[in-house]
């Protein structure tokens, strides 16, 4: 049976956006939030990116500047992260 996983995006973002789109694998559900702060503007973040929105994974964001990513605010994802099987924090 498939786990719906929550990825939350903060501090290291690079390993975290990677980590994400390697969770794929096992056929879970894959979310992803990039919380607080815009997405650094690395070509593996962005290929990761790129990546998830290729496979339809969703990915959001409480930071109104990261354009191409669905805008939530906090309190929406926070009512969001209770429908999760796991939440990793990054």
């Amino acid at each position: 049976m498939a786990k719906k996983i929550g990825v939350l995006v903060r501090d290291r973002q690079g390993e975290a956006l990677r980590m994400a789109v390697g969770e794929t694998l096992m056929d879970d559900i894959i979310d992803v939030y990039v919380l607080d702060r815009k997405v650094e503007e690395t070509e593996d973040n962005t290929l990761n990116i790129e990546t998830m929105k290729d496979m339809e994974m969703k990915v959001y964001t409480n930071y109104k500047e990261n354009e191409g990513l669905e805008y939530l605010s906090t309190e929406e994802i926070a009512l969001k992260l209770l429908e999760y099987d796991h939440i990793l924090p990054y």
